[in-house]
């Protein structure tokens, strides 16, 4: 007689919340999409305002994005087929790693498939070692733990500090033992709330503790900081940050991402993280439309104005409306509504009913009572979009009783 032994699908046949929304109406993820243009899309048929969307720059429809997108595939093909350490690496990829390299007048740059990879190969490559230590924001990105975690197996580990409280990292560090290295890490500019990283006040307390600093600069490239460098450029503290990361899915158009530093660190990486070295390359595609992006970012810098003209704007008037925001100072604008439920039927009114698309975060992807819905602006915004968005949002929130 066979041995029974519980079923490892067990948890996936158990899951019933998905489904329950589903008949409720109100599922509010895998939203397909018919067509996305930038500040309006098409779902179903019906034109909506986007709210919701990382295109921080409006370049994914830019003419010269799609044309090297195109020239890339008519060229190189679709696909590299191998990664880059063995036969996967471009002329491509290193000239777009010089570029970025020089952008940030850094040694060195590393190109990745996605900017998800970072992440996993940092941590997997420079903290999977004893005595290294992750020193970790709270509400860094999924990703950043992701990695963290890789590094753990390998035998580093991981300790938390409250978030941007340059207090609780002091304590943090001060508690790690004298053979212990440590790399803080944190977001530029955090995904759900829109804040800033306190760098100003962070680095003081890193030096303190010899530590080093990685920040990921996903949400920070292309928004903040002079010609859009990010969040040690816009505090003038770039020399005191050891790596930034970033990706190109954001504000450069595309898919994949990079990391920026020493060259001798980032050939370690290279040679030593399994999710860079076993992964296929990027596709020239990517590659091309990412590098079109970076030079349209430059050539025209009144995308960057015009980003932080249109995501001021709606920061002041949705705070005039008495709706409860976070400290963002950036293109992520969070509106709190501190309910599940609330949230769902906030976003699900807004689309069905006003054609506003936004993104909701309900626990457990925030905490408890930090349920939010996640708005984020584009340089392609007329005043049209964000006018009438904001008369949508003040509607649905006194229907609600949210404002």
């Amino acid at each position: 007689m066979s041995e029974r032994r519980p079923d490892v699908l067990n948890k996936a046949f158990e899951f019933q919340a998905a489904d329950d929304a589903r008949k409720a109406g109100v599922y509010p993820y895998f939203k397909p999409f018919d067509y996305n243009d930038g500040p309006e899309s098409v779902i179903d048929g019906k034109r909506v305002t986007m709210f919701g969307s990382n295109n921080y720059l409006g370049l994914t429809t830019h003419p010269k994005v799609r044309e090297a997108a195109v020239a890339a595939i008519a060229r190189f093909g679709t696909s590299m087929t191998g990664s880059r350490f063995v036969n996967g690496s471009m002329k491509l990829h290193g000239e777009f790693e010089e570029k970025i390299a020089s952008f940030y007048g850094r040694e060195s740059a590393l190109v990745f498939t996605t900017g998800y990879q970072v992440n996993l190969a940092l941590g997997s490559a420079i903290l999977g070692a004893e005595d290294s230590v992750a020193v970790v924001d709270r509400s860094v990105h999924a990703s950043i733990y992701d990695g963290v975690r890789l590094g753990q197996a390998a035998g580093g580990r991981m300790v938390r500090f409250r978030h941007n409280s340059a207090v609780s990292l002091d304590r943090a560090l001060s508690k790690l033992k004298p053979t212990e290295s440590a790399l803080v890490m944190t977001d530029g500019v955090f995904s759900a709330e829109g804040d800033i990283a306190k760098l100003d006040e962070l680095v003081p307390v890193i030096k303190k503790h010899g530590a080093r600093l990685f920040v990921d600069d996903a949400h920070a490239f292309g928004v903040i900081g002079p010609r859009g460098l990010g969040t040690a450029h816009y505090f003038g503290l770039e020399d005191d940050v050891d790596l930034i990361g970033g990706t190109f899915s954001k504000s450069l158009a595309s898919v994949g991402g990079y990391l920026v530093g020493e060259r001798k660190v980032l050939d370690y990486i290279q040679h030593f993280a399994p999710s860079f070295m076993f992964a296929a390359s990027g596709a020239p595609s990517c590659i091309a439309a990412a590098m079109a992006a970076f030079d349209v970012m430059q050539e025209e810098p009144w995308r960057i104005d015009k980003l932080r003209e249109n995501y001021t704007y709606m920061r002041d008037e949705l705070s005039g409306m008495g709706f409860e925001l976070s400290d963002t100072e950036s293109a992520v604008i969070p509106i709190y509504i501190r309910d599940d439920a609330r949230t769902l039927e906030f976003w699900r009114t807004l689309l069905e009913d006003y054609s506003v698309y936004t993104n909701p975060f309900i626990s457990p992807g925030v905490l408890p009572r930090r349920s939010l819905l996640r708005t984020s602006y584009m340089a392609t915004h007329e005043r049209k979009h964000l006018d009438r968005g904001l008369e949508a949002l003040r509607s649905v929130g006194k229907h609600l009783g949210v404002i």
